[in-house]
Formats: C-alpha cells, sequence, structure tokens
C-alpha cells in the first residue's frame, strides 16, 4: 500500500508570502537608504557621539548590496523555493543587525524594520515549507 502525503496548508501561508513582500519592500528599502547615505549624505548627519564602525557612505553600501539580496530573495520566496526561505532566514537577520548598528543615525525606522524583521522570521521559520509550488 503506498500513500501518499499531501503537505497540509494552513492560514499560514499568506503570513509567508507576507513575509516574501515584506523581503521585497525591506531590500527596496534599503537600496533606496543605501543610495541616499552614498549619494546624498547631507540626508544624514553623523555625530562623534553616535556609536557606527563606518562611516555613512561605507553603511549606505552595505545596505545597497543587502538591499538588492533581500530583493531578489524576497522575490524567491514569494514563488515557494526551498533556497529562498533559507536563504531569507540568514539575510533577514543580517538585515535586522544592520538595522540595529543603524539605530544609531535613525531609530525610529531601525526599530520598525527590526519589528518587521521579527514577523518574516517567524513566518520564514515555521511556516516556511507550505508555500512550495505543488
Amino acid at each position: 500500500m503506498i500513500y501518499h502525503h499531501t503537505p497540509r496548508v494552513t492560514g499560514w501561508v499568506g503570513w509567508v508570502w507576507f513575509g516574501g513582500a515584506m523581503m521585497v519592500m525591506a531590500g527596496l528599502f534599503n537600496i533606496i537608504t543605501g543610495l541616499a547615505a552614498v549619494f546624498a549624505n547631507r540626508v544624514y548627519v553623523q555625530t562623534p557621539a553616535r556609536l557606527l564602525i563606518f562611516d555613512i557612505t561605507t553603511w549606505g553600501w552595505l545596505h545597497f548590496i543587502l538591499g538588492v539580496l533581500v530583493l531578489a530573495t524576497g522575490i524567491g520566496v514569494t514563488m515557494g523555493l526551498d533556497w529562498a526561505r533559507i536563504v531569507g532566514v540568514v539575510l533577514v537577520m543580517l538585515n535586522a543587525l544592520t538595522q540595529l548598528t543603524w539605530i544609531a543615525v535613525n531609530p525610529w525606522w531601525s526599530l520598525a524594520v527590526i519589528a518587521i524583521d521579527v514577523l518574516v522570521l517567524y513566518a520564514l521559520i515555521v511556516h516556511g515549507r507550505e508555500a512550495r509550488p505543488t
């Protein structure tokens, strides 16, 4: 007797798609933030009292590169690709860490992005397999 196991899809699959869409949006935001820091560095004011390991331009390039990676992976997550879910978890954690280091420059924005990253991580880790194409 052959048993065919059909994966159970719950309402959480919508959260996985939400996570992918948020990754796309976070990627776009990081790209815009990064480009603003690189090309219009007067948008962000760097003071000696703030903790930044690199200068604003370097952080801008890091945000831009991470944004491109998060954007591409978010598209893969919305398509239900396994590799994108795994890479997405790593990139969303990196995004949260970069936002934590960017918090001295833009505190409210960084806190909002970290909160969304936590929701995305939960959706990808706990329910990510439900978004697989059949």
